[in-house]
């Protein structure tokens, strides 16, 4: 005699359709409306004449104090649409990263402000989820080799001080010769 099966109920049962990131993707975080959004936040006013875009990210950024944290801020929409739509960890520590720097570099005065300006973090974000959905794999791979070239890059900044130390106190505790 066959097992006896339970009936399932309609509660356990998930009705076909789009998952709630394809219904992000199709909405407001869709590829559209953030390709704009960066374009809008990094390069839409043109220099005439010249290669030289930029936009409200470099503007904002001449606000003292406050005009790189509303720059920041704006580019977190691209973050957060990216962790919606499903993009993998790594490379949403790698956005992350574009915008903190972007944001640091930016709060030096003048100078940050032209970094802004080349630097795009927006753009590199947008680009990353766009190749991101396409190709995860690659850029998956890609963003952990720009985490281990920083962490080495950091651990070689630690370790120059700490070497220079160890060499500056021997050179100074060496017995006197007479």
């Amino acid at each position: 005699m066959p097992p006896v099966r339970e009936p399932i109920s309609a509660a356990e049962v998930l009705p076909p359709g789009r998952s709630w990131r394809q219904k992000a993707a199709a909405g407001p975080f869709s590829d559209e409306h953030l390709d704009i959004l960066s374009h809008l936040l990094d390069d839409f006013i043109h220099i005439p004449g010249t290669p030289i875009r930029f936009g409200l990210d470099g503007i904002v950024g001449f606000i003292p104090g406050a005009g790189d944290i509303i720059a920041g801020l704006a580019s977190t929409i691209i973050i957060f649409a990216a962790w919606i739509r499903g993009v993998p960890y790594i490379v949403l520590a790698r956005m992350v990263l574009n915008v903190l720097i972007e944001t640091a570099v930016g709060a030096v005065p003048l100078f940050g402000n032209l970094f802004d300006i080349a630097w795009r973090a927006n753009r590199r974000n947008y680009k990353l989820l766009e190749g991101s959905i396409a190709e995860p794999s690659r850029h998956t791979l890609t963003s952990w080799l720009v985490f281990a070239i920083l962490a080495l890059v950091l651990i070689g900044i630690m370790l120059v001080p700490a070497l220079l130390f160890a060499w500056l106190w021997t050179e100074l505790h060496q017995p006197t010769r007479p």
